[in-house]
């Protein structure tokens, strides 16, 4: 009898799933996908049906081999990737790979790794789903269609290399039109009246502002009608008008308030707490998320798993964690932390129930028993996860609200205060300082007050803020966009794309992300419009549960599609001859434009070959352009140059890399490429020089190119091996500084400070 195997994901999840299952099942990774569309082509028959091409991921093509080798050994292959529509994918996909090889293909999911879990999973093994599969198949060939065929459109209008995205896009527009919206606002001035009040009349000119029986006070009213104090002006009267005047307490209202936890984590909602709490990338949480899931080194636990599936939208808990975390509360706080029953938290609409929320495996494994064992990321992850699920169980916060009217002359001021009568789920989640009151002192209606301070002070309403990751996720989620599976992804593409950048974390729009979104707006209204997108994954979601055939899905999409982009095509307007900048060029006064280039936007002339100026630029608070002037740098003399006689001197090319040239450039071109003084070991009549590829990366060559094509991409240094009798050595980069070694495979001798 032949071993039964597992498939799973990652090599992690292998070790951590063989750490406690016996010797009769193999393990084995298939490391991600190991099919997809090609690179190189469409890959997508449109007149049949849509019919995808797929073929194996040329760097996966050694794991197929082995997955093959092993499924034909076993008695049963359980495919047991992640439990989610990628995670189908990636097992339909190597089923369809080792279905000649294996005699019998499960699928198998589980949404923790615990011995418990995934024996439980082979015990109830199902067949694939069909459904699942064609929801995410449906989703990658709507996605390929839309970057296959609009991309080479931005090629050709705006700059070579760039790409557009189904959902990216629409993510996008909403940052371009959020920054619209900030560039179009105009400040209104107000001022803020604060009146800090004693409740002891006589010694209130002695007393500071931050003392006990001191509370701070906001204009509410002025003769009975809303407060609206907006100049200087208008400040100095208010103030004039209470001159002397005493204040008096009017009301005061007092009420018990409760406060209940949060659900415990769906994917969403980690995004944007570990962004606002830890600054965490939504790519960086669900990185570590994935560590945690798949099983972290635990001293003498071992390697364990801490954490239940991270790519979630439910909020939906099983009653075995629920138990468990019940028994916790009470016996680490109390039973009057502990609520009567089990709280229950509704999913938002149309969420996956598939899966529970993120939750801690074992809740009784604290964040304080792991400090010592993880990277202080994984640690504050954890803690952030296991303390959110242990509050959304625990009773709520009571406070004793406290609401006070005063009065003073025509005008009307307001305070509120709070005290804590019981933390309940805060014992374990405290709010933070913003959410807190101060607690006010004791007072009662009709009671005296005496001013300690007028604080008044000039404001201006602020635009609409800039989206963050963490408010850029909650925005997507609540319009529908994309699913917990991809807010990482759409955010990540943004930045890589250059189209938008953090900028104080926050997600400002380039030009050229500004731009692609015009093109892209004009051209192909439906396929940027949020409320289309928002359908379309609600198709999806119809899909994945039976209701809707992919292929009618797509029909239904390409037909609009198809048309918008035969428009596109024909209507589109390059933009390469660049952007007009609405500025002067210095040199000329012609108008200056962006361009986008390889190295980023730039200013430069319109008027160019003319005039050849060009400058790196920034935008301030209200979108106008600000020239960067470049840093003047002192030029390496080098030598004399052999046209004309001045200096030759070190340069930098745009791309970044050093070349020779003449200081009397323009007037002298003559130019060279750095030496390193190295002679070419492969041709012996060459030196080797330094060059930059196509992508703005350094290499060394031969500089008798092409009659000798030697090449190397670490910087070779003048000096001969010691060891091996190498001519030169060669500096490797690494984490810790760069070394010199020897560049002979098996030679192991390296550079030492001191022969340096």
């Amino acid at each position: 009898m032949g071993k039964n195997l597992i498939v799973v994901e990652s090599p992690a999840k292998v070790k951590t799933i063989r750490k406690f299952l016996g010797s009769q099942y193999a393990v084995q990774a298939s490391v991600g996908h190991v099919r997809d569309l090609p690179s190189n082509v469409l890959g997508v028959d449109e007149d049949n049906d849509f019919k995808p091409r797929y073929e194996v991921i040329e760097a996966k093509k050694k794991v197929v081999s082995e997955l093959r080798a092993a499924a034909a050994k076993a008695d049963t292959v359980f495919l047991a990737p992640d439990p989610d529509r990628e995670g189908e994918a990636i097992a339909w996909h190597v089923a369809e790979l080792i279905r000649d090889k294996a005699k019998n293909i499960k699928r198998i999911e589980f949404n923790e790794i615990t011995s418990r879990a995934v024996r439980e999973a082979l015990e109830h093994p199902r067949e694939l789903n069909a459904n699942l599969f064609d929801a995410q198949q449906a989703r990658r060939v709507l996605d390929r269609l839309v970057g296959y065929k609009i991309s080479p459109l931005l090629w050709k209008t705006v700059k070579r290399g760039i790409s557009a995205g189904r959902v990216q896009s629409v993510a996008l527009k909403l940052v371009v039109e959020r920054e619209t919206e900030r560039e179009a606002f105009r400040p209104e001035e107000y001022w803020l009246n604060k009146a800090y009040l004693a409740t002891d009349v006589s010694s209130a000119d002695a007393l500071p502002v931050d003392a006990a029986s001191v509370f701070a006070a906001e204009l509410d009213k002025v003769g009975g009608k809303k407060a609206k104090v907006g100049n200087a002006e208008e400040a100095a009267s208010l103030k004039a008008s209470i001159e002397g005047l005493p204040f008096e307490v009017l009301s005061v209202e007092e009420k018990e308030r409760r406060r209940g936890p949060l659900p415990p984590f769906i994917t969403s909602t980690l995004q944007q707490a570990a962004n606002q709490r830890l600054s965490y990338s939504t790519r960086r949480t669900m990185n570590i998320a994935q560590k945690l899931y798949e099983g972290v080194e635990l001293g003498e636990r071992g390697l364990t798993a801490l954490i239940t599936y991270m790519r979630t939208d439910s909020t939906r808990v099983a009653d075995e964690a629920l138990n468990a975390v019940r028994d916790f509360i009470a016996g680490r706080f109390g039973r009057d932390h502990l609520p009567a029953k089990p709280r229950f938290f509704k999913s938002k609409a149309g969420a996956q129930d598939a899966h529970e929320a993120i939750r801690p495996v074992d809740v009784t494994v604290v964040p304080e028993e792991t400090k010592a064992f993880l990277p202080p990321e994984q640690y504050n992850i954890y803690r952030l996860i296991w303390a959110r699920f242990v509050a959304s169980q625990m009773a709520e916060a009571r406070f004793h609200d406290t609401a006070v009217r005063v009065v003073c002359g025509e005008t009307e001021w307001k305070a509120k205060g709070e005290r804590m009568l019981f933390p309940g789920f805060q014992a374990v989640m405290p709010a933070g300082r913003e959410d807190s009151l101060k607690e006010l002192p004791p007072l009662a209606a009709g009671q005296p007050l005496g001013l300690v301070k007028l604080e008044q002070e000039q404001k201006f309403t602020q635009p609409p803020a800039r989206y963050t990751e963490a408010s850029l996720v909650r925005e997507l989620e609540e319009r529908g966009i994309g699913r917990p599976s991809t807010y990482a992804a759409i955010i990540s593409t943004l930045q890589e794309r250059e189209y938008a950048r953090l900028t104080e974390k926050h997600l400002v729009p380039t030009d050229l992300g500004r731009v692609v979104c015009r093109q892209l707006d004009g051209h192909f209204p439906q396929l940027m419009d949020v409320g289309f997108t928002a359908k379309l994954e609600e198709g999806l979601d119809d899909v994945a549960e039976g209701g809707t055939q992919w292929v009618d899905l797509l029909r239904s999409f390409s037909g609009e599609f198809n048309a918008a982009l035969n428009s596109a095509a024909k209507n589109m307007q390059s933009v390469k001859g660049g952007v007009d900048a609405d500025m002067p060029c210095p040199l000329c006064g012609k108008p200056l434009v962006i361009k986008f280039g390889k190295a980023g936007d730039f200013l430069a002339c319109s008027a160019y070959p003319d005039c050849r100026y060009t400058s790196n630029f920034t935008r301030d608070e209200n979108g106008g352009l600000e020239v960067v002037a470049p840093p003047k740098r002192e030029l390496v003399k080098v030598g004399v140059c052999p046209e004309c006689g001045k200096d030759l001197v070190i340069k930098k090319s745009r791309l970044g890399g050093r070349f020779i040239a003449c200081n009397g450039y323009p007037d002298c071109r003559h130019a060279e490429p750095l030496s390193t003084g190295v002679a070419c070991p492969s041709c012996g009549e060459g030196v080797l020089v330094e060059k930059n590829s196509r992508r703005g990366k350094v290499f060394y060559s031969c500089n008798t190119y092409p009659k000798c094509d030697f090449a190397l991409w670490d910087r070779p240094v003048p000096k001969a091996c010691p060891l091996c009798g190498s001519p030169y050595l060669v500096e490797k980069a690494r984490r810790d500084g760069a070394r010199t070694v020897c560049p002979t495979k098996g030679c192991k001798y390296v550079l030492q400070e001191d022969e340096e």
